[in-house]
């Protein structure tokens, strides 16, 4: 069989790379260096959790097989996709020390195939990192020439875990940095294939696709911090509501409403070291970016700030719940997780922290429970770190009398919010009748 292209590295966005493509009927061949992950696909599972990974892939297996062989992958395709970790170092770099190893058996391949053969980088990477750090690793190891012999590419993929399949598809757009035109029409090709939504291909420069790739994130940072200060000020402003400032804002062409719902700060694995590695190159390079290091900062002090915010509704001591560990609902990733860093500044100011999510188990230092029931029973103050649809359906009788709810999305029901039984404490709307004298001394 022809196979279309090939993955190397099947975690949670190559796999997924993997079944998208063979849900759209191309041929794909699957490599991961885990044995296990290599067998999970050839029986038609999952590798790793993804929303819809183990069902598209059970449904498209036809078109899917999985290998440990840098020879058969590269071999039997004309285009690769290389997604390996590119782990942040000490000073808010990227490692391209994995992605070396996967260009240097991808070259060993190339030196001894006699068709053109496209390599394109998935992993995030600062600037330069291809032309400089990854093309002479390929041109030593195949002994051949880029733009003669072989193509490169860098195709850095915007998606969310929990939803990367969805995303892959059905993206804004496709980044595409090309070394050559050569290079950029084989992997324009495949988009074109793999594209549900007809999305258009950007077509540019590596570097230019490198910069643009950590610049996107590190701005969606800039602006979710934004939201966050605005929905402060509208606790302290009598009749604000962040909600309805939001939707004003973001009806402005200029700034758009997604990322600007106040809530708590950004986290998962992509969002906070991008924006330390923007900076990092900023100062690399000579530049004033410290903008990006404040903003990093801000987000991290979020903990301290939220139990400042609300001290006046917090009890002295007592158990207190969070539901929600995960970065964001749908998925079990606590990286950075704002919830995480709530947890942790809750239990420094001597609060027994109890916390519930549907997918985390383990990994945080907390008093795990096993349902939700567990959790909010005889709590003094409950945290909603995310709007998982399991917390939206709770009713006013899921949390014990006089019990402080606080709303970080203000995503539960009316009669929650509107109970008797409870405080509600919607974060980002003024409750608090003593901030009218400060805004009236404004005036006065």
């Amino acid at each position: 069989m022809n196979y279309n292209a090939s993955i190397i590295g099947l975690g949670k966005l190559g796999a997924s790379m993997l079944a998208g493509m063979a849900s759209r009927n191309l041929k794909v061949i699957g490599l991961d260096i885990n044995p296990a992950a290599v067998s999970a696909v050839n029986a038609g599972n999952a590798p790793v959790q993804e929303t819809d990974l183990d069902s598209t892939i059970k449904k498209h297996i036809e078109n899917i097989k999985a290998t440990a062989s840098f020879e058969e992958a590269v071999s039997q395709t004309d285009i690769s996709f290389v997604i390996v970790p590119t782990p942040s170092d000490s000073n808010g770099s990227f490692s391209i020390k994995y992605a070396a190893s996967a260009f240097a058996e991808i070259g060993k391949v190339l030196k001894n195939k006699n068709t053109y053969h496209t390599v394109v980088l998935t992993s995030t990477v600062l600037p330069g990192a291809c032309r400089y750090g990854l093309l002479p690793v390929l041109e030593k190891e195949s002994g051949k020439k880029c733009g003669k012999d072989f193509g490169l590419c860098y195709n850095p993929e915007f998606i969310a875990l929990g939803s990367v399949i969805r995303d892959f598809l059905n993206p804004d757009f496709y980044l595409l940095g090309q070394f050559d035109e050569r290079s950029g029409d084989a992997l324009a090709e495949i988009h074109n294939k793999v594209s549900v939504n007809k999305a258009p291909v950007k077509r540019m420069s590596l570097e230019n696709a490198e910069i643009a790739k950590i610049a996107i994130n590190s701005f969606v940072t800039l602006k979710i911090s934004y939201a966050n200060i605005l929905s402060e000020i509208c606790e302290r402003v009598p009749n604000a509501n962040i909600d309805v400032v939001s939707d004003a804002v973001g009806m402005d062409s200029r700034i758009g409403r997604k990322y600007l719902t106040g809530g708590l700060g950004f986290g998962g694995p992509c969002f906070p070291r991008d924006n330390i590695a923007l900076d990092f190159l900023g100062k690399q390079i000579g530049i004033d970016s410290s903008l990006l290091k404040i903003n990093d900062t801000y987000n991290r002090e979020n903990g301290n700030r939220i139990l400042d915010r609300f001290k006046n509704v917090l009890p002295k001591s007592g158990k207190v719940s969070v539901l929600g560990l995960s970065y964001k609902p749908h998925s079990h990733v606590t990286e950075e997780s704002a919830s995480v860093i709530l947890t942790e500044s809750l239990q420094k100011s001597g609060y027994s922290v109890y916390a519930y999510d549907p997918l985390v188990k383990d990994g945080v230092n907390c008093i795990f429970s096993k349902s939700i029931q567990e959790c909010l029973k005889d709590s003094a103050v409950v945290f909603v770190a995310n709007a998982d649809p399991e917390f939206i359906g709770l009713c006013e009788t899921d949390f014990p009398k006089d019990a402080v709810v606080i709303d970080f999305w203000r995503c539960l029901k009316p009669e929650v919010q509107n109970s008797q039984k409870i405080k509600y404490v919607p974060a980002g709307r003024c409750i608090n009748p003593s901030f009218d004298k400060v805004l009236e001394g404004l005036y006065a």
